[in-house]
């Protein structure tokens, strides 16, 4: 009988050395599921924008999904959840009955479920040479500005609002949306509170009949017009005027406080609401109690109840779930505030509605 010394050596032959190789990684792809990547789109809000965009790219690894976000402001975001042109909407004012009615009559009876996701504040951004000092915004002063009725920066109601600091006689030029904007919606539903004129003749929405003022697409376009014209005024979501290195003032709230919205002072508006609605349709400006921040608001992703591509209803609830939980540990880095537990905790029970 032949052996075989240590230094023998059985060689096969290239063919079937190839064919085994191929049995190898079929057997391997047998047992590997095979996980192709979901798309999403979503269009909407540009006030939370930046949470929603920093949450896209880190779920993308996580839950096997690539979400699409076009930030057109909230009026487009509901605009294409209804016609069916994006998975999710996005948007900073709660749909109206009239807009829940129109989604339902073009989606065959299916209704649209909201979801707090963030807290965030629009503050008022100006532009004043040789002003560097936070300045103290009453309810009136504001309301009047936006209306017209107060024209120069050292108007006597400034004056009085901000003792010790040197106001220019120059014009205040007003600097407002022109898009439909969840963030004009927050803005013009606490100036329609606090003041009855503005409430009678402007009034509040996404897209109002502005008294005075030039209109900039997004708030970085709102941003990026004040910080571009002397003696201008005009109001963006807080991140907006902090990544942009802007002076924002301080404005007064229900109990005649001038609060700087910040982390603790948009929670304790947050805290002033009792109970949150079933529906979630809910609005925090002008909150009771100290120290809260009077134009601050939650910010709601719009998503249809029935889903019918199983892939895209698995993704969407995938990350809603996690938005809400784990994703909130991410936003007080760009200045927004977390949800009140007691909200995710009914958010939770609204994510099972969706099939």
């Amino acid at each position: 009988m032949k052996s075989f010394n240590k230094d023998t050596k059985m060689r096969l032959p290239g063919s079937y050395r190839n064919f085994c190789g191929k049995v190898a990684l079929a057997a391997v792809a047998a047992v590997l599921p095979l996980s192709a990547q979901t798309s999403l789109t979503g269009a909407g809000a540009t006030f939370p924008a930046p949470i929603y965009q920093k949450w896209f790219s880190e779920y993308q690894s996580i839950g096997n999904v690539q979400i699409n976000y076009q930030a057109n402001g909230s009026g487009g975001g509901i605009k294409a959840v209804t016609d069916g042109t994006a998975d999710f909407g996005a948007s900073d004012m709660p749909m109206t009955d009239e807009q829940i009615k129109t989604f339902k009559e073009k989606n065959g009876g299916k209704t649209i479920l909201m979801f707090p996701t963030v807290l965030g504040a629009v503050v008022p951004i100006y532009n004043i040479p040789g002003v560097t000092a936070e300045l103290n915004f009453s309810q009136e002063v504001l309301a009047n500005i936006f209306l017209g009725k107060i024209t120069t920066w050292n108007d006597a109601a400034l004056m009085k609002a901000n003792p010790g600091v040197k106001l220019p006689g120059d014009k205040i030029v007003v600097v407002h949306r022109s898009d439909g904007s969840g963030t004009t919606f927050c803005f013009t539903d606490f100036l329609s509170k606090v003041s009855p004129e503005w409430s009678t003749k402007v009034g509040k929405n996404t897209s109002v009949d502005w008294p005075v003022g030039l209109g900039a697409k997004s708030n970085d376009g709102v941003a990026g017009l004040v910080k571009n014209q002397t003696g201008s005024l005009g109001y963006v979501e807080l991140i907006y005027a902090v990544k942009n290195k802007m002076t924002y003032g301080k404005v007064q709230n229900k109990a005649g406080q001038f609060v700087k919205a910040e982390l603790s002072s948009v929670n304790a508006a947050a805290a002033s609401m009792k109970e949150m609605p079933a529906d979630f349709r809910v609005s925090i400006t002008d909150a009771p109690g100290k120290g809260a921040y009077p134009i601050s608001t939650f910010t709601w992703l719009l998503v249809p109840s029935s889903i019918s591509d199983s892939a895209k209803e698995k993704a969407l609830v995938g990350f809603l779930k996690w938005a809400i939980t784990k994703g909130q540990a991410e936003v007080e880095s760009l200045d927004y505030a977390k949800l009140p537990a007691g909200v995710v905790s009914k958010e939770e029970k609204q994510i099972a509605m969706i099939k």
